[in-house]
């Protein structure tokens, strides 16, 4: 059976590097027997607004039921997404906010005990920033990554995440541009083989 393989890409901009390289992964993937979905969160319409918290049951949006389904089915899960301020783009968060919801991503049993529903799947984070990576892990304290990793992630149940930054991506010129393409080349054939981390 073909791994199955969920890129979320986070970059509203469909023309972004961000595009590229989910592209490039689904297709590196895909030579290596996956089975490939991408989600461009740019090109959904939904409410980003979580108005009522918890609280108040809001419907999902057709796309978002389609987003659920596509999570709940795959294996292994990469976010793709640019560093904006420290974190990802409003949208990705909004996303996050309405999908990640309790009895999708994790309930809790009669004793108060958390169940985490997406428990068995594995993930990879890719991320592109302005700054240099080495700023991002020794200064920033990879914040962004300790936040999805560990706060979402985890928390729902997906334990085995790996991480892979592209930094000075402002300056980047072609030599660059086919380096960042050979290594997301290289992640996606790693994830499509490894059964788990």
């Amino acid at each position: 059976m073909p791994k199955k393989i969920l890129i979320i890409n986070g970059h509203p901009n469909m023309e972004s590097l961000n595009h590229a390289v989910s592209g490039f992964y689904a297709k590196a993937a895909a030579e290596n027997n996956a089975s490939v979905e991408i989600i461009n969160i740019g090109e959904l319409k939904f409410d980003p607004n979580l108005a009522y918290g918890y609280k108040k049951e809001i419907k999902l949006e057709k796309c978002l039921q389609d987003a659920v389904k596509k999570i709940k089915d795959a294996e292994h899960i990469v976010f793709v997404f640019p560093l904006w301020w420290g974190s990802y783009p409003a949208l990705m968060k909004g996303f996050i906010d309405r999908v990640f919801l309790p009895k999708i991503a994790f309930d809790y049993d009669d004793k108060d005990k958390r169940i985490e529903l997406f428990k068995g799947k594995s993930a990879r984070i890719i991320i592109t920033m302005e700054q240099p990576a080495w700023y991002y892990r020794l200064i920033s304290r990879s914040c962004t990554t300790v936040q999805l990793k560990h706060i979402t992630l985890n928390f729902c149940g997906i334990k085995n995440v790996k991480t892979t930054y592209f930094g000075n991506i402002g300056n980047m010129d072609g030599k660059r541009y086919k380096k960042t393409l050979e290594t997301v080349k290289s992640a996606a054939q790693k994830d499509a083989c490894r059964l788990i981390y």
